[in-house]
């Protein structure tokens, strides 16, 4: 395998910071050459002076001079800005780019890479959420190839290899449930920011972790699987696994279902993606069976957790319904962050968006960015309301 070059997007996020420990583990397999922030421009000069990428990026044009004066002594080029980020995919200093940002901030550069050729390695599941129908419909047009790094489509990815895909029943994806996956109605009723972001198994970012609270990360996750896996909604369901195990299973026509295991540690999917299906040799601890002696399954409550009726309900009624609640969902979640509103107003506000923004049944790129726009507009009403 000759060395990669990567670029990854959202370097300081949790999976950009478990992305540059396989790069420093492999440094023979990987370089970073591209490094992307949002807004933690001190964090990015660290990343920078240990891995010495030939480009750092910063989201906040006001945190600018911060990096161009801590980078320069290195000769490493520097910007800021979106549009920066955006025309650095064309850049041939790399050739695959792990896109780690949160939210719809990663549609844009994702198209660009793929208009480029580049190679995607996605964990930005908001991409295939909003537009998947543009990023499919680019990646048969180009060069570029994509492999994700969410540890449920990764683990179908590799369920699939080999496979007829005429011979797919289903797709099984799991969940852990949760951090309130024992709670009551009220118990969820009054729910804290802290019990939100307290999640059993997994350390992800704020964002991801309030959306796995609220089970909406499983309903993106089967709007992802229909776009990365061609299916139809009725052939993807999801199950609750509370000991996150089990990253995801594929039912077949004859009756066998096939399944990938792991600890929960997303440096396995992450490696499996850079790899390009390479199975890369590792000295992390190994799933032990004699720990997890016992593995459950059991079916989502919807009336506990009514985020998740938005992934059928996207893919059934097609359009630019997706890219809605997406955004009202970002909306959404940063007032429940910043202790604007309540949990359970997160479900209402996307509810109410859904209702009042405008339905465009086939959507091209500039009516997404348009609608995002819109339901952004709504769901930020919505929280001034309940906020009053």
């Amino acid at each position: 395998m000759n060395t990669k070059n990567i670029a990854i997007l959202g370097s300081t996020g949790s999976i950009g910071c478990q992305t540059l420990d396989v790069i420093s583990q492999y440094p023979d397999k990987f370089c970073a050459t591209v490094l992307v922030a949002g807004t933690r421009v001190e964090q990015l000069i660290e990343q920078c002076i240990k891995h010495c990428p030939k480009i750092a990026i910063i989201a906040d044009k006001s945190k600018y001079q911060v990096l161009r004066d801590a980078l320069a002594p290195l000769g490493i080029t520097t910007a800021s800005g979106q549009e920066a980020i955006d025309d650095v995919m064309e850049s041939d200093v790399f050739d695959t780019v792990v896109t780690a940002t949160v939210g719809y901030s990663g549609l844009a550069p994702t198209l660009r890479a793929i208009k480029a050729g580049k190679k995607i390695a996605l964990a930005n599941k908001e991409t295939l959420v909003v537009a998947g129908d543009i990023v499919t419909k680019a990646l048969s047009e180009s060069a570029s190839t994509l492999m994700p790094i969410d540890s449920e489509h990764s683990a179908i990815y590799q369920c699939l290899v080999g496979e007829d895909k005429n011979a797919v029943k289903r797709i099984i994806i799991t969940a852990s449930g949760g951090p309130f996956r024992t709670f009551s109605q009220k118990q969820i009723e009054q729910a804290t920011v802290a019990n939100a972001l307290h999640h059993p198994n997994w350390s992800m970012g704020k964002k991801i972790t309030i959306d796995s609270a609220t089970m909406l990360n499983k309903a993106f996750e089967i709007i992802e699987a229909k776009w990365l896996f061609d299916l139809n909604p009725n052939q993807i369901s999801a199950i609750v696994h509370p000991q996150s195990i089990v990253h995801s299973m594929v039912e077949f026509i004859d009756g066998a279902v096939k399944a990938q295991l792991g600890v929960p540690d997303m440096r396995l999917p992450i490696r499996y993606a850079l790899g390009e299906t390479v199975r890369l040799n590792t000295s992390d601890s190994p799933l032990d069976f004699a720990r997890y002696n016992t593995l459950t399954f059991e079916e989502p409550d919807e009336n506990r957790f009514p985020c998740i009726t938005f992934g059928k309900y996207a893919l059934n009624r097609k359009g630019n319904a997706a890219c809605v609640i997406n955004a009202a969902n970002e909306i959404a979640v940063k007032a429940f962050l910043d202790g604007r509103i309540k949990f359970l107003d997160i479900y209402n506000t996307i509810e109410n968006t859904l209702q009042q923004a405008s339905f465009i049944q086939s959507p091209t790129y500039e009516d997404y960015v348009e609608s995002n726009n819109e339901a952004r507009a709504i769901a930020s009403n919505i929280v001034s309301s309940l906020n009053n």
